[in-house]
């Protein structure tokens, strides 16, 4: 049953929602929302008694500043509520209902899934997290020695540490392209991977937006290149799917892997898997499934005994995604990036590592200083502000990545720009 728009705003902002705030501030909270219908995201952006409507959905520790929802987002306490319930409900009559009444809801949410994605529910496998997604393709596909697989030496770790067992075990090989942090233009990544392609490419494997900088590829031109030269896509979308807005058409690619307990803010441990339909049949599950299943998304869930719960309340996270919606999310973050961004790359040394072009870039963002050892410093924000980022190295540069979500308030914004000035003073 579709939720009314009262439970959605329930659902989206529980906290003030609840008795325990009482009637005038149920009413706030509804006048609030009613009133942002009206205006752009981006001017909602900018209304501080709107996100702290949202804030009070949360269950957070007053005691720390988390600017690092890029690695986990908390769970609003409505996804969190019914995590539990299904829970209790699980361990009532264990093998009833988790196999016979939890078990059959996931194929709502994977219906509710790929309506935000786009795509067919045949085409979308609910998966534990977007490494989970990622290595199902990477080892599914069937490469012969020397076949080339192409990336960036910025793509995650795992998925690198994927394609070198592949190699190490079966020959393949791996090929890494590298391109400056922020990039010229957009343009600019599609033309390198097409210079490193050659007549043994035979995957194509990169971000939508990279955990690092924050960099938003141009993902339909690369893979429509790609397929112009019989080359597959893989595309890691840990970090934009609920972050942003897009569809799957924006993409264009033959598989996607998001984990959702970053932006979606769904159970921690859950994500899915997109194939495209004429892909699922060759590839192979990760853990075996019987030849029965060979065209079916499902094979690629055969992960044995596993709990019902962190599945089902997905859907809880959706709803509270579509009543704050996508395009007020996206706005928001852009507009607390650019608030810190811009108030630190005013520092000596400083380098804003993210471009400023929405296009280009979203929530995540990175800081670079010169002659600053970024590891001690953040070590010093947490131990000494109790505030908390992620210290980021790599051969070609350092620096601090910064990820406010949408209980961020600006007050953490600016105590955290506030402290890198006084420890760099």
């Amino acid at each position: 049953m579709e939720p009314s728009r009262r439970d959605m705003l329930r659902g989206a902002f529980g906290a003030v929602a609840l008795a325990v705030l009482g009637e005038a501030a149920r009413a706030r909270a509804q006048d609030v929302t009613k009133a942002a219908s009206d205006r752009t995201p981006e001017a909602i952006a900018q209304d501080e008694e709107f996100w702290a409507i949202v804030r009070s959905a949360f269950t957070l520790d007053p005691t720390i500043t988390n600017l690092n929802n890029g690695g986990v987002s908390p769970s609003p306490r409505v996804v969190q509520d019914a995590m539990r319930r299904y829970l209790e409900q699980s361990n009532g009559a264990t093998a009833h209902t988790m196999w016979r009444v939890l078990e059959p809801q996931v194929e709502d949410v994977r219906k509710r899934l790929a309506a935000t994605f786009g795509c067919d529910p045949e085409e979308l496998a609910i998966t534990r997290n977007t490494s989970e997604s990622l290595e199902t393709v990477q080892f599914g596909l069937d490469l012969k020695p020397g076949d080339e697989v192409l990336t960036t030496n910025q793509d995650y770790p795992r998925m690198l540490a994927a394609w070198k067992q592949r190699e190490r075990r079966e020959g393949i090989v791996l090929k890494t392209i590298s391109f400056p942090v922020p990039p010229p233009s957009p343009d600019d990544l599609v033309s390198r991977f097409e210079k490193a392609i050659t007549a043994k490419t035979r995957v194509i494997l990169f971000c939508h937006i990279t955990n690092r900088t924050g960099q938003i590829f141009p993902v339909k031109k690369i893979c429509q290149m790609a397929r112009q030269k019989g080359i597959e896509t893989i595309v890691d979308g840990a970090h934009a799917f609920a972050q942003f807005p897009f569809k799957r058409d924006d993409l264009d690619c033959d598989y996607y892997g998001t984990s959702l307990h970053k932006w979606l803010m769904a159970p921690h441990g859950t994500g899915f898997l997109y194939v495209r339909r004429e892909k699922i049949k060759s590839l192979w599950p990760l853990m075996a499934a019987g030849p029965d299943l060979d065209g079916n998304i499902r094979k690629f869930e055969e992960i044995g005994t596993h709990p019902a719960a962190n599945h089902n309340a997905i859907a809880d996270a959706l709803t509270f995604h579509e009543a704050l919606k996508v395009e007020r999310k996206a706005a928001r973050l852009r507009y607390l990036r650019e608030r810190w961004s811009r108030r630190l790359e005013a520092l000596k040394g400083a380098k804003i590592l993210t471009s400023s072009d929405p296009a280009q870039s979203c929530g995540l963002g990175m800081v670079s200083f010169a002659g600053v050892d970024h590891g001690k410093l953040a070590n010093t924000l947490l131990e000494k502000h109790r505030i908390l980022v992620t210290f980021i190295e790599s051969e070609e540069y350092a620096g601090l990545r910064v990820t406010p979500s949408v209980y961020s308030t600006l007050a953490e914004v600016d105590a955290f720009c506030a402290a890198v000035e006084k420890e760099l003073g």
